[in-house]
Parts: structure tokens; C-alpha cells; sequence
């Protein structure tokens, strides 16, 4: 398997009530820092090699963040997203971090977007790739993924607890045959996934990531999944700062159709529809992407 860039530093981060967040900086120590929030699954590793590569070419400080319930962090329910900024905040605070840039895939994409609404003073801009949207309130989009969970939302807080120890159990079981299990899902995913999963930096990162935070938990996609049925306690109408969004149009999971509606709602915002591409496509395309949100 093809080698991939380590972390410079990993470690956790105090927050709230004695929680924990792991964290994993990748580049110069003292370089241009944006966080990178991983989709759902996914945790602090979730940051493709030419991202790693570039941080370390051009001075950047790339932060990957384990989300509550995965990794290295303490398993914990937000009231909504927007709960999530004060712990941001302060890890932001600690890691010396004042002005930075957000980037989300997936569903990391509304942990962006609610820390660029509430720290408006230290967000400099967003990128977004293939980002979920608001299945309630004013801004609710219908369909994909997230839309068919909603269906659910009574639900998921009841089972979110056994639901997150079969998931950790799955990935602890399965492990062994990751290589092989992500093979499995490429073969079955649109071609733009399959084209993505086949290389092997990317393929590399994902058995890292996943295998190795996720064994340790992976209630995050349970957390992750009630939040995202709920109202995110903000509006990505009141994001200021500068945002771009990466869409495939043959994204499986999130559907175009869901950028198309959001995008114009938010007041400094450009979508750039990737063609051919699906759900993870961001995923190769980490130059264009950093180039383009730090480029502010």
C-alpha cells in the first residue's frame, strides 16, 4: 500500500465540561491554518495526501478534527450544529489559531458553515465539497440521503447509543478486510466515487482513517445523523465571508439538486458543478480547493 503523509503533530485538545477533541496538523506550525472537517464517516485524518503535500510545499496549516463520539474525542451530543462553534473556538484559541479558513466535505460541511456564522471575525472563507444541506426550517432542501433520515429523527436519539457501539464493533470486525471492503464499495459506487477510490493515496488515507480512528468509535455518525435532522441553530443565509462549493453532477448521496438551492441563499457564495464527478470527487481535487478558499 502506497505510503501516505504522517501528521505533524496529533494529539487532543480540552474543551467543554472536560471533553476531549482529537486533532491532527498537517505543514508548517506556523503557516496559514484552515481547519478541514470530515464527512460522515470520517475523522481527523480525513484530509486527502495532495492536501498534506501542498501544506507542507507552501507553508500551510491544515487541522483535522475527530468530531465527539470517533478518534480520539469524547463521545458527546450537540443541542444542534451550531452547539459545536464554542469548541472550535477554543480549540482555535489553544492552538494558538486567530484568523483561518474552514473547508467541509460532506457532512462536515454544516461544522464550516456554523463556524463561519458565529466567529464572522475569524473566518476569512469556506470551501465546501458536496455539502449537506438543511432538511428543516426555511432553508431545508427535500431528498438525498439526509432527507430519507429525517424520515427517522423521533428515532435516532433512542437507538443513537447501541446504534454507535454496533457501528464501532463493525469497523473493529472488518478491519482486517478493509482493503478489500473498500473495493467492494468502489464496485458499487458511480463511476466519478470509483474513479476517486481507486487511487491509492486516496484509498490509503480512507483504510487509515477509518480503520484506525474508527475502531476506537464511531458514534459520530449517529451524532452526526440526529444533527443534521435537526435545525442547525443557524442559517447559511448569514454566512459573510467568501464561500465556494464543489458539487458533482452525479453525486449519489448529496444531489446536486441540494447546492442548486442553497448556494444562491447564501449572500457571497459561488458553485462550481463538477462534471462527471460524484459524492467524494472534492477528494482529488485538494490544489483547486485550497487555492481557490485561501486565495482570500
Amino acid at each position: 500500500m502506497v505510503e501516505i503523509t504522517a501528521a505533524r503533530l496529533e494529539g487532543t485538545v480540552r474543551v467543554r465540561n472536560g471533553r476531549k477533541l482529537g486533532v491532527a496538523e498537517f505543514g508548517a506550525p506556523n503557516g496559514q491554518p484552515v481547519f478541514w472537517f470530515h464527512g460522515t464517516p470520517g475523522a481527523r485524518r480525513q484530509i486527502p495526501e495532495e492536501a498534506r503535500k501542498i501544506a507542507a510545499a507552501r507553508g500551510l496549516r491544515i487541522v483535522g478534527l475527530d468530531r465527539p463520539g470517533v478518534g480520539l474525542s469524547t463521545g458527546h451530543l450537540y443541542d444542534s450544529v451550531a452547539d459545536f462553534v464554542p469548541d472550535l473556538e477554543l480549540v482555535a484559541d489553544q492552538l494558538g489559531i486567530g484568523r483561518f479558513s474552514t473547508i467541509g466535505l460532506s457532512g462536515g460541511a454544516p461544522y464550516a458553515m456554523a463556524v463561519a456564522v458565529e466567529l464572522p471575525d475569524r473566518v476569512a472563507s469556506v470551501g465546501i465539497l458536496g455539502g449537506v444541506v438543511p432538511s428543516v426550517g426555511p432553508d431545508a432542501a427535500p431528498g438525498g440521503l439526509v432527507g430519507f433520515a429525517h424520515h427517522f429523527r423521533k428515532l435516532l436519539p433512542i437507538v443513537r447509543e447501541p446504534a454507535g457501539v454496533a457501528l464501532t464493533a463493525l469497523v473493529r470486525v472488518a478491519r482486517p478486510i478493509g482493503s478489500q471492503g473498500l473495493d467492494l464499495y468502489a464496485r458499487f459506487s458511480p463511476p466519478g466515487d470509483r474513479e476517486v477510490l481507486q487511487r491509492p493515496d486516496i484509498k490509503a488515507m480512507f483504510l487509515d482513517d477509518i480503520t484506525t480512528n474508527g475502531s476506537r468509535g464511531l458514534r459520530s455518525v449517529v451524532y452526526d445523523g440526529i444533527l443534521f435532522t435537526r435545525h442547525w441553530g443557524f442559517s447559511p443565509r448569514d454566512i459573510r465571508a467568501p464561500l465556494t462549493w464543489w458539487h458533482g453532477d452525479s453525486d449519489n448521496i448529496v444531489p446536486l439538486a441540494h447546492a442548486w438551492h442553497l448556494v444562491p441563499l447564501i449572500p457571497d457564495a459561488i458553485l462550481h458543478v463538477r462534471e462527471g464527478e460524484s459524492h467524494l470527487g472534492g477528494l482529488g481535487i485538494a490544489d483547486e480547493v485550497l487555492s481557490t478558499v485561501l486565495r482570500w
